[in-house]
């Protein structure tokens, strides 16, 4: 049985093109990986902003019932020195009673105020454990990351070498083959070239009618399938 001289280079070709794409797989693999180290540490990065952000907004509610605080207590003196000088009974009764008014909404702000405080302080101390938290979550992922980019490293250096390897393959394959191949590899076959299997296609298994058959026994041509379109060869 005869070989096609092009067959050679093509098939060395399609085992560089294996060899590439086995490696990008493994590169792939590591993405799940990486994925559920950002997920875990993007949660607990999240609570901790969270965490922060609820002192912040503890703080900041303590200082606006401190500024209203002061603002009741200018007005009830305000008040309280326009009483000395009221004479009129029926103004001296109303600001009487602006006053009782004004000294039950203060008490409620004042013990709204200390609740406050309580509330800075349990909201720190929770800022603290989520930051404890965190920074654990981080030093023991430290060995896991480190250990991912080694391997994604590695990988990176092996699919660099196997690409050259493959543009160095693709330099003994004719132009035109060459542009078909490429055209069947951007197509679904998983492989471009495959071998007949008794009469027919190796990779959807379509008899290959008998003329097209011999040509390709006797190696006087290489010929792709009418069906899926690959390239066939007879094994010798």
């Amino acid at each position: 049985m005869a070989v096609h001289p092009d067959l050679e280079p093509l098939l060395a070709l399609q085992e560089r093109d294996r060899a590439v794409g086995a490696i990008a797989k493994a590169i792939e693999a590591l993405v799940p990986e990486e994925e559920t180290l950002d997920a875990e540490l993007n949660a607990h990065a999240k609570a901790l902003l969270d965490a922060e952000r609820a002192v912040a907004g503890a703080e900041a509610r303590r200082a606006e019932l401190e500024s209203r605080i002061a603002g009741y207590k200018q007005a009830q003196e305000r008040r309280r020195q326009q009483l000395d000088y009221v004479r009129v009974a029926k103004e001296a009764s109303t600001l009487m009673a602006e006053l009782d008014l004004a000294r039950g909404v203060l008490v409620k702000e004042e013990a709204e105020f200390l609740r406050s405080g309580d509330a800075i302080v349990e909201a720190e101390k929770r800022a603290r454990d989520v930051a404890k938290a965190h920074a654990a979550v981080v030093a023991t992922q430290a060995e896991a990351r480190q250990s991912l980019a080694a391997r994604r490293a590695a990988l990176g250096a092996e699919l660099a070498a196997a690409q050259g390897e493959r543009a160095a393959s693709s330099q003994a394959v004719k132009p035109a083959l060459l542009t078909r191949y490429d055209r069947i590899r951007r197509g679904r076959a998983p492989a471009a070239v495959f071998a007949l299997r008794q009469d027919a296609c190796g990779h959807c298994f379509t008899t290959v009618p008998m003329q097209r058959r011999v040509l390709i026994q006797q190696g006087h041509s290489i010929e792709a399938c009418e069906v899926c379109g690959v390239l066939l060869y007879a094994e010798g």
